[in-house]
């Protein structure tokens, strides 16, 4: 087929505003998927993807309309895959721009639309669930006006769910002539091959499975490839589109987007924004963005017995196959046992590993409190950089500690500025801008990663009754004063809970973290001391009372001596239980960072 003839483009929006839905509409409409076949979300195969109502992983879908090709991408809305959707975006040439009309534009809206300018495309604006009583479709169009500068009736109302005005947005992607793939050449067969990978899994039964998008010269199945980036070699054992099954062509064309089968065995070796070539002809220079995604968030993940700890390694290591961003090694902690220490890319992908180790794995875990990774720079010059409070170097080594700040977006109602305000200062944030947006407030605001960590979002969600929407992006890491601050047990030191902080909240977080573990650990049979310290300052203590056991209560008669020397035996041993006493920490204790409220 012709490149006149093929559109590509991929469907933008804020969570939960219809993406995956309106997707489901557009197959039906043009025959892609059977009726009998059709079930809400199709694209989003995932369990998980299902129950949460969100789309983790993207998928391409390959579909017919007036007689072209229209290849969709469906892309998650989370920041956590900010990099993803960024790749789909350099992969087509339109983005359909959805805006639920009951919500109007969130933060994640705002941040795929200055995505989708970045790449230069054509955004084609759709309100979404125009049928609900609550939809305000006059003020979103509105809003969307003032940011995209487009004209009202540009903006095409939708109904997802019942599949009111969805072959509109087919018309106008098919009938828009701008919106084919530009040709680089008028002879495609010279052209060296450059297709981008804008996604990749692994198959257990096929091997690595490549989503790209050919934008030079012609893929046949059975040529020898090469990742540019990666320097990987390897094989298109099978090369096709998807509707959305695997269906196998002869040759991919320049212009087109599908799949490749590699003899590939992970998919580090042919990550995200990489780009694909032939061996017998290579081409000269790579597509341009890519990089190399390194996680931000760190956490360390034990089986709750040591037993379980080679299948905890198995199953990591099945995941990361499919997960080029995750990244993990072995840690061992002296209460923990054996566990791993995994980098994410953020919060949510770390929730969703964790839930498909305990569903997909059957495994009981313990997961300590998430931290960011810190660049230290030692007395000699030398850098490193460390991904927990444990690995940080004795304090006289070290010259400075740098950590990372975000830049971060909230829209929120006028009327709730000030709290969110609040907030921001409370988390060590600096505001950096405040404009208005047809009746509400987007905040710009710059802060320590850290501190956004834990429970900002649940704050932000208490402080707006919910209706504040939040997006990020790192910015870059800055030289603060930042100290370890270590918890000791009944007088030993539990590295499993050491966090970094800034100084000035130290005493704050040793305080409110001590108060938590005294509700958490159980009582002993001896006095147990919770302290938290800055090296050898201990700067908040707590006490676990002993359980009295009266020894005094057979003695029957009312001799005072005898009741005094029992007790002062009783004294005597608790005192040596005290210092030989074994404590049985409670997993929950290793959790008390995550949400300190």
């Amino acid at each position: 087929m012709s490149t006149e003839k093929i559109r590509n483009f991929c469907i933008i929006a804020h969570i939960d505003h219809g993406k995956s839905t309106l997707a489901d509409r557009m197959m039906e409409l043009t025959g892609t998927v059977e009726k009998r076949a059709m079930k809400a979300q199709l694209l989003d195969s995932m369990e998980l993807e299902r129950e949460k109502g969100i789309t983790i992983k993207l998928a391409p879908v390959s579909m017919k309309w007036r007689g072209f090709e229209l290849n969709l991408i469906d892309t998650p809305g989370h920041v956590d895959f900010s990099y993803e959707v960024s790749r789909s975006l350099q992969a087509v040439e339109t983005a359909v721009l959805v805006v639920d009309a009951t919500q109007g534009i969130q933060a994640q809206t705002l941040a795929n639309v200055y995505l989708a300018l970045e790449q230069d495309l054509t955004i084609i604006p759709v309100i979404n669930k125009i049928d609900l009583p609550a939809a305000d479709v006059e003020g979103v169009t509105r809003e969307i006006v003032n940011l995209l500068g487009c004209r009202p009736e540009e903006v095409i109302l939708v109904s997802a769910k019942t599949g009111r005005n969805v072959e509109q947005v087919l018309d106008r992607i098919v009938d828009d002539s701008s919106l084919a793939p530009k040709s680089l050449s008028s002879d495609a067969s010279r052209q060296p091959l450059r297709a981008l990978i804008f996604d990749s899994y692994f198959d257990d039964y096929r091997g690595v499975v490549l989503y790209v998008r050919v934008v030079s010269g012609r893929l046949e199945k059975g040529a020898e490839i090469l990742m540019m980036a990666a320097e990987k070699r390897g094989l298109a054992l099978e090369v096709g589109t998807l509707t959305p099954a695997m269906t196998p062509k002869e040759t991919l064309e320049e212009g087109e987007i599908g799949y490749i089968v590699t003899n590939l065995k992970t998919t580090r070796e042919a990550k995200v924004g990489d780009t694909v070539t032939l061996m017998k002809q290579p081409a000269a220079e790579a597509l341009p963005g890519y990089k190399n995604v390194l996680p931000f968030v760190y956490a360390g993940f034990f089986p709750v017995s040591n037993e379980d700890y080679k299948a905890l390694k198995e199953a990591i290591e099945k995941l990361a196959l499919s997960d080029s961003a995750l990244q993990f090694e072995p840690e061992n902690s002296p209460i923990l046992g054996f566990g791993l220490r995994i980098g994410f890319l953020g919060l949510l992908h770390m929730d969703i590993i964790r839930e498909r180790l305990e569903r997909e794995f059957d495994l009981e875990l313990v997961v300590t409190s998430p931290s960011t990774n810190y660049e230290v720079v030692l007395n000699s010059g030398e850098e490193i950089e460390i991904k927990s409070a444990v690995d940080l170097p004795e304090m006289t080594e070290v010259k400075e500690i740098r950590e990372p700040w975000v830049k971060g977006e909230i829209i929120l109602p006028k009327e709730m500025i000030g709290a969110v305000l609040n907030l921001i200062v409370e988390k060590r944030g600096v505001q950096k801008n405040l404009s208005y947006l047809e009746g509400r407030a987007v905040i710009d605001f710059e802060a320590p990663m850290a501190n956004l960590l834990t429970d900002f979002y649940d704050q932000l969600k208490s402080a707006t009754s919910g209706y504040a929407s939040f997006n990020y992006e790192l910015a870059d890491y800055r030289a603060e004063d930042l100290v370890r601050v270590d918890f000791l047990i009944a007088g030993a030191r539990n590295d499993a809970l050491s966090v970094m902080c800034h100084r000035s909240e130290a005493e704050a977080i040793g305080r409110t973290v001590t108060k938590k573990l005294k509700e958490v650990i159980p009582r002993q049979n001896f006095e147990v001391a919770l302290q938290a310290a800055i090296g050898a300052r201990i700067i908040a203590r707590e006490t676990i009372g002993a359980y009295r056991k009266d020894v005094t209560v057979k003695i029957h008669t009312g001799d005072r001596d005898r009741k005094a020397k029992l007790l002062e035996k009783q004294k005597r041993g608790k005192a040596r239980m005290k210092r030989f006493g074994k404590i049985d920490i409670p997993s929950e204790a290793f959790t008390v960072m995550l949400k300190r409220d």
